[in-house]
């Protein structure tokens, strides 16, 4: 068992209790309609090939499955304790109210069966009106994010040590400047949309020079694809992969990786799966990334609203 996990490196998180490690990959456990495998066999399975890095969310409904995985994990010994798992999940656009955020992490740790989280992120930058998740939000719904109360409940949640660290997920540059203008606690981390298709050189540049940490998600452009998908299905990469004797998905996974950024990919493929950490002992050549350097961008995940957010981003592709 240990010369799986050993295979996967760590980074530490900046500003997280007692400089947690982050493994550079973990599964993703965001839902998909056409899975055959529970959240529950694919987890048990990932640990039994050395995954040791776990992404939920509140409002992906898996934190139950999840935490059931993490339990008989423990029963057949493929791990000796919960310290060597790193549990991440997201507070949802509802609960995204100064008052709602203790209570909500109290919640996910119950339904996790955890008495602590490694890193807790707040979603998306926006709050909704309490109640049930829905998804997409209607526009509607959506009151005034305050940041700031937000995120000093946050601060809070990791000084009472129920989480290691905190974080956020899709936030631009400037809204990432506006929460480090009044954080007492940095983010450890800010996870976001990152492919071969929508590189983020820029805020990857300004995370780095922060000292936070660049997780990826859709780093296959998988997920909410519709039609072609601009990774997967690109002769370049393709090629790239017949001459490394590597997969399309193992090219985009090592790019990410040499990037120093770290990354959630979501299969509950066995075979995929392991696939997935075999990118850690060969490299992408000078000639990769020329060609890696001329595909074309877009972002696939526009936002999580209808109708859309003009401002959500604040066009910081431009």
């Amino acid at each position: 068992m240990g010369a799986a996990t050993a295979a996967i490196p760590e980074v530490v998180l900046e500003s997280s209790n007692g400089q947690r490690r982050m493994p550079v990959i973990g599964l993703g456990t965001a839902p998909e309609a056409t899975s055959k495998v529970s959240t529950k066999d694919a987890v048990l399975e990932a640990i039994k090939q050395g995954y040791r890095h776990f992404d939920a969310a509140s409002a992906y409904g898996v934190e139950q499955s999840l935490g059931e995985a993490i339990q008989e994990a423990l029963q057949l010994g493929l791990i000796s304790s919960r310290d060597e798992l790193f549990i991440t999940t997201k507070i949802w656009v509802t609960d995204n109210h100064p008052n709602l955020i203790l209570p909500a992490l109290q919640k996910s740790l119950k339904t996790l069966q955890l008495e602590y989280l490694d890193l807790y992120l707040i979603h998306w930058p926006i709050s909704a009106k309490p109640g049930k998740v829905t998804y997409p939000i209607e526009q509607s719904e959506l009151v005034p994010f305050d940041m700031e109360g937000v995120w000093k409940s946050m601060e809070e949640c990791q000084r009472l040590g129920l989480t290691k660290a905190i974080g956020v997920s899709n936030f631009s540059i400037k809204k990432l400047e506006k929460l480090l203008s009044f954080a007492t606690i940095p983010p450890a981390v800010n996870q976001v949309e990152v492919n071969l298709a929508f590189q983020q050189q820029k805020l990857r540049e300004f995370c780095k020079s922060k000292g936070i940490t660049v997780t990826a998600f859709s780093p296959l452009r998988k997920g909410a694809s519709r039609g072609t998908n601009m990774v997967m299905d690109n002769d370049v990469l393709k090629e790239l992969a017949d001459a490394h004797g590597k997969t399309v998905a193992q090219i985009c996974l090592r790019w990410i990786y040499e990037q120093g950024v770290t990354v959630v990919a979501k299969s509950y493929d066995k075979e995929r799966m392991k696939q997935n950490l075999e990118i850690f002992d060969w490299c992408l050549r000078e000639e990769d990334y020329k060609k890696i350097s001329e595909i074309h961008q877009d972002r696939l995940i526009k936002g999580p609203t209808k109708p859309l957010l003009n401002d959500l981003w604040d066009e910081d592709h431009h």
